[in-house]
């Protein structure tokens, strides 16, 4: 996956106008320099070609729908790890094996998305030759790296447990530590599970892309939140209800994160914001919002039924994705029209000339 980049000197030859060549053709075949009265010279006409409908910066290569459903899935696991490990402590085994086959479900396939995405596992491989603390790229492969093993692990003991059938090849004899070697294990993985979920935000607003660099602060509790809505509504949905109490409260708590960091992001930063409510991402919002509101409220109405949890966990999780592609193609969409480029430039350019203007007086008037 590569970032957003700036391309160098690109388009500045068309927001001057013309190449200085052509210039001096029609300067020539026009006769004098000039088109003043009684033959005086002047300067040419400005000659301007707006930037709009012409890309600045080139839009991400990334690939749909492997790059949101490894955003969404990846999310997902994330807060199921948790989960697993907050399960597990309280005592509520119903819930442990649904969060865990649910963090080690969507790790493994997150990972395939990704490698699908990159085009060759080497890729992927070759994402962890070398750390940069500065890089969230980089910090990310080696948080996507350690959790994926580990909640893979927590599942595989959670299936060895479950199904004794399965403990072949001498694993019986060992048996006896699969409860405290998945405690050990899953509660590692949870520590990575909070990571998971946030750092995909983190390499998004990276990138040079507006509708993600702008809202670099809102967008982390974006995914946070959406992840702890699909993890919680998940495992809700596949757990008797008198376990499923922590998986409606993430579910519930995800969802007001979501939809109330969403909001900012969509109304705090100006024009960067209308892709967010536009075209086919608009569309995917809209759907995500009315999913995610959905799901949360039926979980606090209906939650405690096995119809209601099984209902709003579906929702919860089709809004959470919804989210996730309606913020991919939002960002896409602002790399594709420059205007979200040059607007925001040029905004900042005046409010650092207002800024410069206010601290000349100010010193001028003592």
């Amino acid at each position: 996956m590569t970032e957003g980049l700036v391309t160098p000197g690109a388009g500045w030859r068309r927001a001057d106008g013309p190449p200085a060549q052509v210039r001096e053709k029609k300067r020539r075949k026009g006769g004098r320099r000039g088109g003043g009265r009684d033959g005086d010279p002047t300067v040419d006409e400005a000659e301007f070609t707006s930037y709009y409908g012409r890309p600045i910066i080139k839009p991400p290569v990334w690939k749909t729908p492997d790059v949101p459903l490894y955003l969404f899935l990846g999310g997902a696991a994330g807060s199921s790890a948790v989960l697993g490990a907050i399960a597990d402590v309280t005592g509520r085994p119903a819930l442990t094996r649904a969060a865990h086959y649910t963090a080690g479900g969507g790790a493994l396939a997150s990972v395939v998305w990704l490698i699908h995405d990159l085009g060759r596992p080497a890729r992927f491989l070759h994402m962890l030759r070398v750390i940069k603390p500065t890089s969230p790229l980089s910090v990310g492969s080696y948080i996507l790296a350690p959790f994926s093993a580990l909640t893979a692990v927590t599942a595989g003991i959670q299936l060895l447990e479950a199904f004794p059938g399965l403990q072949k090849f001498g694993l019986s004899r060992i048996a006896g530590w699969f409860p405290g070697l998945r405690k050990v294990v899953g509660t590692t993985s949870a520590v990575f599970g909070g990571p998971m979920t946030t750092y995909t935000a983190v390499l998004l607003a990276n990138t040079a892309v507006p509708s993600w660099h702008e809202p670099y602060k809102e967008l982390p509790f974006v995914f946070a939140g959406s992840g702890m809505a699909a993890g919680g509504g998940i495992c809700m949905a596949f757990t008797p209800v008198a376990e499923a109490g922590p998986a409606r409260k993430m579910a519930v708590a995800g969802a007001a994160v979501e939809l109330a960091a969403m909001h900012k992001v969509e109304h705090d930063h100006g024009i960067v914001g209308e892709p967010y409510q536009l075209g086919k991402a608009g569309k995917m919002m809209k759907a995500a919002k009315a999913c995610t509101a959905t799901g949360a409220g039926l979980t606090v109405v209906a939650g405690r039924t096995r119809v209601g949890a099984a209902v709003s966990g579906a929702l919860l999780a089709a809004g959470s994705l919804l989210t996730r592609f309606g913020v991919f193609e939002a960002g896409m969409a602002s790399a594709r029209d420059p205007k979200y480029t040059v607007v925001p430039q040029r905004a900042r350019m005046a409010a650092r000339e207002e800024q410069k203007r206010q601290d000349e007086a100010s010193t001028i008037t003592r």
